[in-house]
């Protein structure tokens, strides 16, 4: 197991093209519910025990060996949002770009094949930690973390936040990203159909609402 491959899959630079997306901040901003750093942490707070656990859940049960067609299914179901669908969709194929090129694998092929429009991005990137030689921790640590890394990122450009605060708010929280992580690789090892499904409507309610909006920064 390499420490060194999981800062890659983790870090920012990494062309997964997450970069686009601002994990509903954008939304949450225009409507009023992010205005300091106070209100960034509180919205990734709520991102981090919802979304977060769920995909963290997924990216662990791919890292340990979970047949991914039927995670993927199982993504499908835990994503009601059309437009969520669609964003995870895209992340996804474009992270098996980057994850083809940087750990070739027949597993990732697999699955590329199988899913040539992408799959969700939980479970390629739990493809990706497999193929990297991670297991479903390290998994379930990168799909938590950036649940809550874009968002911050995003928010520093959306209101010119100061970076140190957003970074702040990302350290307070590094002991609930540990355990929703945590909790979400002990989950992998179970049943599918028991993974994590927790939901946030109101993430979902304002995905849609900024898909039909014809000016923004961000795809999501």
């Amino acid at each position: 197991m390499s420490r060194a491959a999981l800062l890659v899959l983790a870090d920012g630079r990494f062309p997964a093209g997450g970069h686009a997306h601002s994990g509903g901040a954008e939304a949450a901003v225009v409507a009023g519910r992010i205005r300091d750093a106070d209100a960034l942490a509180d919205f990734c707070r709520g991102r981090l025990h919802t979304a977060g656990l769920t995909a963290a859940a997924l990216a662990a049960a791919a890292a340990h060996g979970h047949d991914p067609l039927a995670l993927d299914e199982a993504a499908d179901a835990r994503t009601p949002s059309p437009a969520l669908r669609a964003v995870a969709r895209k992340l996804g194929r474009q992270l098996m770009r980057a994850a083809r090129a940087t750990w070739p694998g027949e597993e990732l092929d697999a699955f590329a094949q199988a899913r040539p429009r992408g799959g969700h991005q939980p479970v390629v990137l739990g493809l990706t930690a497999r193929a990297a030689g991670l297991g479903p921790e390290d998994a379930a640590h990168c799909a938590a973390y950036e649940t809550v890394g874009g968002p911050a990122t995003a928010v520093v450009r959306l209101l010119s936040l100061d970076p140190f605060e957003a970074t702040a708010v990302l350290a307070r929280l590094a002991p609930e990203l540990d355990q929703v992580a945590e909790r979400a690789a002990a989950a992998a090892y179970g049943p599918i159909d028991e993974l994590p499904a927790a939901s946030a409507p109101l993430l979902d309610i304002a995905a849609e609402t900024h898909a039909g909006r014809p000016v923004r920064l961000f795809a999501s």
